[in-house]
């Protein structure tokens, strides 16, 4: 039995979500909280499952809950907001960055009969992240604040031209961490699938753009590719890159059952870059990603895989390291360092 404790303002949304949730036989709501103060109360007596987490509630909201409840009594915490909201969207993906697994779209019209697929969608999340390992987090771990001044150096022509990257669960903040630390001369194009809640993709890139010193969007079909540009997979679209070096979306079948997929942007990668390529594989439940991280090692690319140590959940790097596909391993706080050294040639 999952037992979840649900963290709302509202009780009309309190409610909704009981009803959702324990129409699974497997899930059970163990408790409720109005705000974060109540919240952290809630869950050092409870010690639930589970905890799904408003964002903005009176006293203390869902960034602050978050962190002091991953640091007293780590749980694992679904970010249930809405995707209209931006004051709500920050603070969502802030409290991903603090020790959040997922933010996932607060049911609308929750009962309709065309809300049958939002509301097994919250049902399944629930179920998957219940067991999700998490770990204790301290305040100085997290990153806040403006965006930490790097050297200008002189550097060398590079010999790489893109880095893709694939991440799941735990990826955002996985994602904030390197293209936080990149400088802004960096000279690769960077291409990114996210596996995310559908709307919350470009949320996701004005939060990534509030740390990034390179240009952050959402990839749009024929565009062409230029360095120093960050490209994130558009919602529900597969992403890939044409010979002719323009990006390319499609909405052809699921590929390990999501869409995009990392696997079919790594081999589009491989195929078109060769060794001029790096492909990174983080965070993230399933094995999305790792056949295709194979292919950029298979023409001649670097790989690197994120490290058990410091995922949210070490399935897609797992998976690839399993196959032989990783050039290395490396701590999510390493990556970054790796890239402006191999891709700008500075010790």
């Amino acid at each position: 039995m999952i037992r979840v404790l649900i963290v709302d303002d509202s009780p009309t949304v309190r409610l909704t979500l009981q009803t959702i949730l324990e129409s699974d036989s497997q899930i059970k709501v163990v408790g409720y909280a109005s705000n974060g103060k109540e919240a952290l109360d809630r869950a050092m007596q409870l010690r639930p499952d589970l905890i799904t987490m408003d964002v903005l509630m009176p006293e203390m909201d869902g960034i602050d809950a978050t962190r002091l409840i991953m640091a007293q009594c780590p749980t694992p915490i679904v970010i249930v907001t809405t995707h209209l909201s931006d004051p709500e969207l920050e603070i969502g993906f802030n409290a991903l960055q603090a020790g959040a697994v997922q933010v996932i779209d607060k049911p609308a019209n929750a009962f309709a009969p065309e809300s049958v697929s939002e509301r097994a969608a919250l049902v399944t999340t629930i179920k998957l992240m219940s067991e999700v390992r998490v770990v204790q987090r301290r305040f100085d771990t997290l990153h806040h604040g403006a965006r930490p001044p790097l050297p200008v150096q002189e550097s060398m022509p590079s010999l790489v031209e893109v880095v893709a990257i694939g991440a799941s669960t735990g990826g955002p903040a996985a994602l904030n961490t390197i293209l936080g630390a990149l400088p802004a001369d960096f000279p690769a194009s960077i291409l990114i699938v996210q596996h995310i809640t559908v709307g919350f993709t470009l949320g996701l890139a004005a939060w990534l753009q509030h740390r990034c010193r390179l240009p952050i969007h959402v990839a749009q079909a024929e565009e062409r590719i230029q360095p120093g540009m960050v490209y994130i997979a558009p919602d529900a679209c597969h992403l890939l890159v044409a010979k002719d070096r323009r990006l390319q979306l499609n909405t052809s079948a699921l590929v390990n059952h999501v869409r995009p997929s990392a696997n079919v942007l790594f081999e589009s990668i491989g195929m078109v870059y060769g060794a001029k390529a790096i492909g990174i594989l983080l965070t993230g439940m399933g094995e999305d990603g790792a056949l295709g991280l194979r292919a950029i090692h298979q023409s001649g690319g670097l790989t690197i895989a994120q490290d058990e140590a410091t995922s949210v959940v070490y399935g897609m790097p797992r998976a690839a390291a399993e196959l032989g596909a990783c050039s290395t391993i490396l701590p999510i706080d390493q990556i970054a360092a790796f890239l402006v050294r191999t891709v700008m040639h500075r010790r």
